[in-house]
């Protein structure tokens, strides 16, 4: 009950950032942007949705390969979990409700909590790892092409964000490789609980969680040994945010636009969109996300039509998979 309460709660204060959102971006332009999204050529778009699942399907194919177990675990179920993540991903605050609720729906299919963490955990290390890799990448191209304006405050919050992705990529992998380190954490955090009274039994809870990271530990160091497994878990994410960089290429071109955007500055633009996002405290970085994408693509295209644009990345990469995610969950029995 209180889950559904913080649901409706999150929806209602993303519904209202999206009407101020829209607000903002239709006022000044309002008749030639509807103009423009009614010319559309939908195959261009449909090409936008395809690489959008795309994007969810790669990264569930590889936690199916992680958790390895066909009988418990099918590709589909995986697909699906990735899609319901996105709604939960999409109302909270720095997407942070999409992994638990993964963990909690592995569970329902009979695999332990240690070790639904564990492949959350890595998966999300993988992602971040792909992140900073794609991230480096972008900010060594736009040095060498100098594609934006030399605009000091967007400077600031790349750099900024692009440190913030390397320390959680650092962090994790410390978390999943260093068991001395991850003690060290958990001791802290106990700590820390006991002294504003959140743990009634702190000896009970230290030996729990000492349990729970042996097992931890245990899954991470077959991981680490199967390097094939590790670079394939980058490699699979990496290929992921590139259907995800290319999407606002596909929607110029579905407004019979070939020439204003190219396949890198697309790819350099959108990772600079992410990183911006990665650090906006509010549900599907709403604000932050629309002024980086306006900033960054607005460097090729212009009037109306980025304005369009955005609309429509911001309903395929977004809005879609809080719908899809909301439809499957409310029908999912496993995530019941």
């Amino acid at each position: 009950m209180e889950n559904n309460k913080s649901i409706k709660k999150n929806a209602f204060i993303l519904a209202l950032i999206t009407l101020l959102v829209l607000y903002f971006v239709l006022r000044d332009d309002f008749d030639n942007i509807v103009d423009a999204l009614l010319k559309v050529d939908l195959k261009y778009i449909f090409i936008a949705v395809v690489l959008y699942f795309l994007y969810i399907a790669l990264r569930a194919y590889m936690i199916y390969i992680t958790v390895g177990n066909k009988d418990k675990f099918s590709l589909w179920e995986s697909i699906k979990h990735n899609i319901i993540t996105q709604f939960f991903n999409g109302i909270t605050p720095f997407s942070t409700g999409g992994q638990p609720m993964e963990i909690y729906m592995l569970t329902k299919h009979r695999i332990s909590g240690a070790k639904a963490s564990n492949f959350i955990i890595q998966n999300f290390m993988f992602y971040q790892i792909a992140l900073v890799i794609y991230g480096a990448i972008a900010v060594l191209y736009n040095y060498v092409f100098n594609l934006f304006p030399n605009n000091l405050f967007l400077r600031e919050l790349i750099l900024l964000g692009f440190l913030i992705n390397t320390f959680v990529a650092i962090f994790l992998f410390f978390i999943s490789s260093s068991e001395k380190f991850t003690k060290k954490v958990m001791k802290i955090i106990v700590n820390i609980l006991d002294k504003i009274n959140l743990v009634k039994d702190k000896k009970a809870t230290k030996d729990k969680w000492k349990k729970r990271l042996e097992e931890f530990h245990e899954n991470t160091k077959d991981l680490l040994k199967n390097k094939k497994r590790f670079a394939l878990g980058i490699f699979l994410n990496l290929l992921s945010l590139t259907c995800f960089y290319i999407i606002p290429l596909f929607v110029v071109y579905s407004f019979h636009d070939f020439t204003s955007l190219n396949i890198m500055d697309s790819i350099v633009a959108s990772a600079y969109v992410l990183i911006i996002g990665s650090f906006v405290p509010i549900p599907g970085a709403s604000g932050g996300i629309e002024y980086g994408f306006l900033k960054f693509f607005g460097n090729f295209i212009n009037g109306s039509m980025i304005v369009a644009t955005l609309l429509i990345w911001r309903v395929i990469t977004y809005y879609l998979g809080i719908v899809a995610g909301g439809i499957l969950f409310n029908f999912d029995k496993g995530a019941d």
